[in-house]
C-alpha cells in the first residue's frame, strides 16, 4: 500500500484505490447495460477499463485509480463508516458526455466518510454507490484514525446573566418620545397632527 502519513505530524494520508466496475445486462429495452462498482483494491497500479473477468455477458473492469485521501479533520466520519456492520466506501461515478461510449462512467472519487458520500448524492448529478472495504483497507483507516481522532468534549452552553431592567440603547427611533412607542414609524404621529 502506499502511504502518504509516514511523518508523525501528517495532516492527511493517501493511498491509490483501484474500482472494480461490473456490466450486466440491463432489464428493460431503456437500459442496455447496468454498471455498478462492486470492489475496490487498495494499492493499485494506473488503470483504464481493463477487464479483469468475464462470466457470459457480464464483465468486471478495472474502471481507474483514484487516490483515497484521509483528513484528520474527519475522524469522526470515518468512525461512523467503521462502525457500520459492513465497513463501506462510497465510489462517486459521472456520467460521461457520450452515453452510447464503450465506458458511459468515469470515476470521480472513493472517500471513506458517509458524509462527503451523501454530499454528492444529495446533488443528483453523480451516481454513489457503497462497495465493501477489503479488511487491509480497515485496518489502514482504524490506523489513522487512532493517530489522529480526538474525542469532542460536550461544553453546555451556558446562559448569560444580562441584566434586562437597564435602560436600551438604540432601540426604536429617538425621535419618539413615548417609551411605550419606541416601534412605531416616526412619521405616523406627525400625519395625525396634520389630519
Amino acid at each position: 500500500m502506499e502511504r502518504a502519513d509516514q511523518e508523525p505530524g501528517a495532516r492527511s494520508a493517501a493511498i491509490a484505490v483501484g474500482v472494480v466496475v461490473r456490466r450486466l445486462p440491463g432489464v428493460t429495452r431503456w437500459a442496455k447495460w447496468v454498471w455498478k462498482p462492486v470492489s475496490v483494491l487498495p494499492g493499485a497500479g494506473p488503470a483504464h477499463w481493463q477487464i479483469l473477468r468475464k462470466e457470459g455477458e457480464a464483465l468486471e473492469y478495472h474502471a481507474a485509480t483514484v487516490t483515497l485521501e484521509l483528513f484528520r479533520t474527519d475522524t469522526e466520519a470515518y468512525l461512523t463508516a467503521l462502525s457500520e456492520a459492513v465497513p463501506c466506501v462510497y465510489v462517486v461515478m459521472r456520467e460521461t458526455d457520450d452515453p452510447d461510449a464503450d465506458h458511459p462512467l468515469e470515476v470521480v472519487l472513493v472517500t471513506a466518510s458517509p458524509f462527503e458520500g451523501q454530499d454528492y448524492a444529495d446533488t443528483g448529478e453523480e451516481i454513489v454507490e457503497k462497495v465493501p472495504m477489503p479488511a487491509g483497507l480497515i485496518a489502514w483507516i482504524e490506523d489513522f484514525v487512532a493517530r489522529h481522532h480526538e474525542e469532542e468534549v460536550f461544553v453546555k452552553r451556558k446562559r448569560d446573566r444580562k441584566r434586562v431592567d437597564l435602560r436600551e440603547d438604540g432601540v426604536g427611533d429617538a425621535r419618539i418620545a413615548q417609551p411605550t412607542d419606541v416601534y412605531r414609524a416616526p412619521g405616523s404621529r406627525h400625519k395625525r397632527r396634520l389630519q
